[in-house]
């Protein structure tokens, strides 16, 4: 019950209101202190700034006393607990405004501190959803849907077209292309038949399949996936407090001057003002308000960083850890080349017939191809026949010529013959990063048409910024060796660890992590979730990417814009120089405020106004970083 009191009164309605009623009393005194007529708040039934006292004094207080109690050893010792002894005594020598100032600037500096902490929190939730709730159980020849929890190791399976796998499991019946993008990134759906693995939570697209059950419930790779998410989002500290940090010597330092202080002087008043001068309102001011404006500045660019911490640590960061799909490329597939293996048909032809055997595909190869026809006004014309072998290809009647679409082995197995130049041609287009669709008419390859995903623009000036700020880059992708090679080498990045699932992206991550460095990931797939978790800074694809992912990770590029990579290493590293700064600034006003209340020149109030300067100093240096060019 207390704690929600507590909470209630330092939230920011709360706050507003004690600020308004400290400016109630603040007016009186600055009349006064500049020679001008007193100001007779008598008609008021009590002093406006017991308002602020009790509102913003009392979260204070609670923190003080719950530090004592429940912290060990000198984390006991807080700047709640000097700011607690600073209002008391500034109250028993009736000085209520300097009471009520300190309060209230620290009421203020944990409102802006929260504001900068927050972390979505909605991105697990997004992957539990994730998860099959019910399997079609075969047995005794019977199709029964049962709940997921109830799928046991070996029961068999059937997963028809468009339904999700319930569980992990091997493929004993029927082929199909699976979209495991979930599990892997991949943009394309793998191919799958009989003796291979398929994964719970990924889609099959096309075949009906039967399988047998082989890691259920908790051993299931999407719960690993889940788990791994829950114990990297465990293993991230909140941003420690830097005034809690400095207390344990602020407090003991600023009581022993107090002390002596008084006992020199044998005046109570010089005493209280250096209690109230110490309390370290800017120095708590001096990293919230820097990162807030720096988030800010981030905002504008496009850029959404949730948290101060990462913010910190991107200025550290010394090995970005890049997925390949929807991060360096597009993705999203086209078609790269059309090669006809017939001297009496042209490209265009050769476009034309693939485009009209697969305009009624739903395969995403197909529907790549379809589309690049339609872009270029290729003619596509009505097949009379057309007939889907799943995960392997098509057969399609285009105007009485008989054509085949698909694998190597799609084509051999319908006999097919495949000259030498068609397999040099296949080996060029892989080494390359390509998916190829074969063009058979009768048994006869005709032509070969290669689709790609398709690079972003800025991702080689962006590695090569990188790499002139000394910067390791990794490539870390589900994708196979060949396309991640070739796509590692177009934009310059030299280590490439391709064909991983995602705990081995983690594994990864780990290891470049024990091995001294600060790694920073960029993912957008579901599949990068808890690489994003682990890596030191997570940073998401926010226009086309996962919500998972984006949840997940520490920073969003809301525009996909990569080249703010850079951008962001800088903006950090003048944050935390602000910040440096902002703290030596308020340590150095503490120092020569305390030097100025022993030598009676400052009082409480007055001392409370001058420390109030130093707050406001600080905040403008921290603003100053809204408008700085970093491009």
């Amino acid at each position: 019950m207390l704690k929600k009191i507590t909470d209630l009164l330092a939230g920011v309605p709360a706050t507003i209101l004690a600020g308004l009623f400290l400016l109630l009393d603040l007016i009186p005194h600055l009349i006064e202190e500049f020679g001008g007529t007193a100001v007779n708040l008598s008609f008021l039934p009590f002093d406006p700034v017991w308002v602020t006292v009790v509102i913003s004094g009392i979260p204070i207080l609670y923190r003080g006393i719950w530090r004592m109690i429940h912290n060990p050893g000198i984390r006991k010792i807080s700047s709640a607990l000097l700011i607690t002894i600073a209002m008391v005594a500034a109250i028993a020598i009736g000085d209520l405004f300097a009471a009520g100032e300190v309060a209230w600037i620290m009421a203020i500096g944990g409102i802006l501190e929260d504001k900068t902490t927050e972390r979505a929190k909605k991105g697990l939730k997004k992957l539990i959803s994730l998860t099959p709730t019910r399997g079609r159980l075969l047995f005794n020849g019977e199709e029964k849907m049962i709940p997921a929890e109830k799928i046991c190791r070996g029961d068999v399976l059937r997963v028809l077209p468009g339904e999700t796998i319930p569980v992990d499991g091997i493929i004993i019946r029927g082929e199909t292309s699976v979209d495991q993008s979930i599990m892997t990134g991949e943009s394309l759906p793998v191919d799958k038949t009989v003796g291979e693995e398929v994964f719970c939570g990924t889609i099959n697209c096309f075949g009906a399949i039967d399988i047998q059950a082989t890691k259920i419930g908790e051993d299931s790779s999407l719960q690993k996936l889940i788990r791994m998410v829950q114990e990297a989002e465990d293993k991230k500290a909140p941003m420690a407090r830097i005034a809690d940090k400095a207390a344990s010597w602020l407090v003991p330092v600023a009581l022993l001057i107090a002390i002596i202080t008084g006992l020199i002087t044998r005046d109570v008043v010089r005493a209280v003002t250096v209690l109230v001068v110490f309390c370290p309102c800017a120095l708590v001011l001096a990293t919230p308000t820097a990162i807030m404006a720096a988030i800010g500045q981030a905002t504008k660019h496009g850029v959404i960083i949730k948290s101060g911490e990462a913010l910190e640590k991107m200025g550290r960061v010394d090995t970005v850890a890049f997925d390949k799909t929807g991060t360096l490329t597009y993705g999203r597939l086209e078609v790269s080349d059309i090669v006809p293996l017939e001297p009496h048909i042209t490209e265009e032809e050769l476009l034309s017939l693939t485009a009209s055997a697969e305009a009624k595909s739903e395969h995403p190869l197909g529907k790549a191809i379809v589309a690049c026809a339609k872009s270029r006004n290729v003619a596509v014309l009505e097949s009379d026949v057309f007939k889907m072998t799943a995960g392997k290809g098509i057969y399609a009647e285009v105007a009485g010529r008989k054509l085949l679409c698909g694998s190597e082995a799609h084509l051999l197995n319908r006999g097919v013959v495949l000259s030498d130049g068609v397999y040099s041609t296949l080996e060029k287009l892989r080494t390359q990063g390509k998916a190829s669709v074969l063009v058979a008419e009768g048994t006869k390859c005709i032509g070969v048409v290669a689709m790609s995903d398709v690079l972003r623009r800025s991702a080689k000036s962006m590695v090569d910024r990188l790499h002139s700020m000394n910067t390791d880059i990794v490539l870390l992708t589900g994708d196979n060796q060949k396309t991640a090679d070739y796509f590692a080498g177009q934009v310059g990045i030299r280590q490439v660890r391709a064909q991983l699932l995602p705990e081995e992206k983690v594994k990864n991550i780990v290891s470049i992590q024990e091995s001294g460095k600060t790694v920073c990931m960029i993912g957008d797939g579901v599949n990068d979730a808890p690489a994003l978790k682990t890596a030191n800074v997570g940073v998401a694809m926010g226009g086309l990417g996962s919500d998972i992912a984006v949840d997940a990770a520490d920073i969003v590029l809301m525009s996909d814009d990569i080249s703010k990579l850079p951008y962001l290493k800088r903006l950090s590293n003048a944050t935390q120089k602000t910040m440096k700064f902002s703290i030596g600034l308020s340590l150095l006003i503490n120092v020569l405020a305390v030097a100025l209340s022993v030598l009676g020149v400052l009082n409480p109030t007055t001392g409370a106004l001058v420390h109030n300067g130093g707050s406001c100093f600080v905040i403008l240096i921290a603003a100053l970083l809204y408008d700085r060019k970093f491009d």
